[in-house]
């Protein structure tokens, strides 16, 4: 079983320190979630995965999930990343 990305539209704040913390997950049929709090943060790339993200993991309705932050590529300006969930592919 593989995953697949699924990329999301995620509400942020940024607090004075710098620090990003979403508020609310945006599905692309349109149904926005709070999210209630966010229980866990760390980085989420490897050296075997090429991959260059963050880890949130948040509580959505009473159930804990995984919210990815996806660093871009920093010469595209004004563009610095975007957000992903994972859903398993059978």
């Amino acid at each position: 079983m593989t995953k697949e990305r699924v990329y999301v539209k995620v509400s942020s704040d940024f607090d004075s320190t710098g620090y990003m913390q979403p508020t609310s997950i945006t599905w692309s049929d349109g149904r926005t979630f709070p999210i209630e709090t966010v229980r866990d943060f760390r980085p989420a790339g490897t050296a075997d995965n090429g991959y260059s993200g963050d880890c949130f993991t948040v509580l959505i309705q009473g159930q804990e999930k995984h919210l990815f932050f996806e660093h871009l590529d920093p010469r595209f300006n004004g563009r610095l990343g975007r957000w992903f969930v994972e859903r398993a592919e059978h």
